[in-house]
């Protein structure tokens, strides 16, 4: 299969490029960078540098490429800032759909999260609404999201990979990351300003296992799927695990009430699918980064 890859220089897309070339599919790989449109062709894609902003030199790769699916794996986190980040997955996705039409292209896999979901009792099920009303600023991420999923899901083969917490090489909870700048101290940035032990629920999944689950959907059929690992827990239980991972402190637990969105995800819809992880739980996983 003929594979355009939109954003292969990210924490995903740089472990999914080489899946996908050993699976036997020939791929077409997008970086923002002349460093990563290298690491791109090094781990044997097609490099092709644009940014997904540039409507026109995004439309004008997918028409060149003639992929026969498009694979969404845009983010802009690097530097933590939320609303570059909701505005990749609005302008970016629309710009990524467009060229896909244009190249009369039905299949995309796109990525997206799982701790969207509103209030309710136990891990969410991709059945359930997205928070849609929640308050600031939470409701800016959560409405970019949803605008991601709703244009993906103009094109009629369309899989959303609702991801959970991403671990292992060029993560945010990698060691020498933000997160354990964070628990040591320092700066981890805003998105980290509020990481307590308290009994907010999360669900994990390493990022080789979001990848392969890339993978694994060019065959599934159009609709959300939630990538996560088998164990949804409160900060409480997994925050002192990765810290003794990471070699720093881990913080005092915290009595602070968790928000009726922090429930984790369940991973039952992905199982009966044929997906599974092959780190089925963070309590093992986040030593994996060690190794």
């Amino acid at each position: 299969m003929k594979i355009f890859l939109a954003g292969a220089g990210g924490a995903v897309g740089r472990r999914l490029v080489p899946m996908l070339v050993a699976a036997g599919h020939e791929v077409v790989g997008t970086s923002r960078s002349e460093a990563g449109a290298r690491r791109v062709r090094e781990t044997g894609a097609e490099p092709v540098r644009l940014d997904a902003l540039d409507a026109p030199a995004l439309r004008d790769a997918v028409l060149a490429a003639r992929p026969d699916a498009v694979l969404h794996q845009l983010t802009d986190l690097s530097a933590a800032d939320g609303a570059a980040n909701s505005r990749l997955r609005r302008l970016g996705t629309r710009n990524l759909v467009d060229a896909a039409r244009a190249a009369g292209v039905t299949r995309i896999v796109a990525q997206s999260i799982s701790w969207v979901y509103g209030g309710g009792e136990g891990p969410a099920t991709e059945a359930e609404p997205l928070d849609l009303d929640a308050p600031a600023p939470r409701d800016a991420m959560v409405g970019a999201v949803a605008e991601l999923e709703r244009i993906a899901g103009e094109l009629p083969e369309a899989v959303v990979l609702r991801n959970g917490l991403l671990y292992g090489p060029g993560t945010w909870y990698a060691p020498g990351g933000p997160v354990a700048a964070a628990l040591r101290g320092e700066d981890g940035g805003p998105y980290l300003a509020g990481l307590t032990a308290n009994a907010g629920v999360a669900s994990f999944v390493h990022v080789d296992d979001a990848a392969g689950a890339v993978l694994t959907a060019l065959e599934w059929p159009a609709g959300p799927v939630n990538i996560v690992d088998d164990e949804p827990a409160p900060a409480a239980a997994w925050l002192p695990v990765l810290a003794s991972a990471l070699g720093a402190p881990a913080p005092a637990p915290s009595g602070a009430p968790p928000a009726r969105w922090e429930r984790g995800a369940s991973n039952a819809r992905a199982r009966a699918l044929g997906w599974a992880p092959a780190r089925p739980t963070w309590r093992t996983g986040f030593a994996d980064q060690l190794r």
